[in-house]
């Protein structure tokens, strides 16, 4: 089984480290994660982590966990402030917030980036972070799915009013049509998850990132998967996938 890293040096970022850092690897990968909403990037980032050792690094993560904290950096005060006000947080500040935690991009153990770079600005930002690390980003995983299947997933979710449990009407329905299993509250369908606003997320999406997966594409380090299917047909996609670059001559 393997031990999973308590993430204390990602959350805290400055000179704290993880009381169980992952075991050291022969070949320890470096990755970033991308993919819309709806593809299960969440869940293949569980699964790989598992399978390859590494490290879950999500900037999301940092950013809930900060609520909950008083002793915030000045780039993660700004950032959250940001957030409060319903702005964007600008590259600038996401890559400060990244650079506070460096040492966690040299772990022996490797990491998968995930929520960062969403921009090719902050790509080329945290190649410059990896150069000084004297490390390398092995590859570039992006899930995709066709519109219509992204559309059926995240239409048919419904969400509990009360504790936000999610369920969904075909591949995981609750016990009782409408009523979450876990406290009885009325399961509703978020706003964002309506067919016509999933569509504008999409839209919105391929917009923002296009650019950074033409950065990644031109390097050679993106590689497209195919997010159909079972969790763990799509892990094998994306581990042969790996190992294929792998064994690939380098460029």
């Amino acid at each position: 089984m393997t031990v999973q890293s308590d993430r204390a040096a990602w959350f805290e970022g400055g000179e704290a480290k993880c009381s169980q850092p992952p075991s050291p690897n022969d070949r320890p990968f470096r990755l970033v994660l991308l993919g819309p909403p709806g593809v299960g990037k969440g869940t293949q980032a569980e699964l790989l982590c598992k399978t390859l050792g590494t490290c879950h690094l999500s900037t999301g993560d940092v950013f809930r966990a900060a609520q909950c904290r008083n002793d915030h950096s000045p780039a993660l005060r700004t950032a959250l402030d940001a957030m409060r006000r319903g702005e964007l947080v600008s590259d600038g500040l996401v890559v400060s917030m990244v650079q506070e935690r460096s040492n966690c991009l040299s772990c022996f153990g490797g990491f998968l980036l995930d929520g960062f770079p969403r921009t090719a600005a902050q790509a080329e930002a945290l190649d410059d972070l990896l150069d000084q690390q004297g490390v390398r980003l092995d590859a570039v995983l992006s899930y995709e799915l066709p519109l219509a299947e992204i559309v059926d997933r995240l239409g048919g979710r419904r969400t509990c009013s009360k504790c936000k449990a999610v369920f969904h009407t075909t591949s995981r329905p609750p016990h009782q049509e409408g009523v979450c299993d876990m406290c009885g509250g009325e399961l509703i369908q978020r706003e964002d998850d309506r067919p016509e606003s999933i569509r504008v997320r999409m839209q919105a999406y391929e917009e923002s990132t296009r650019p950074l997966a033409d950065y990644y594409e031109k390097s050679g380090r993106l590689l497209r998967i195919n997010a159909a299917g079972a969790p763990d047909e799509i892990l094998e996609r994306s581990l042969e996938a790996l190992q294929a670059k792998a064994s690939a001559p380098r460029t």
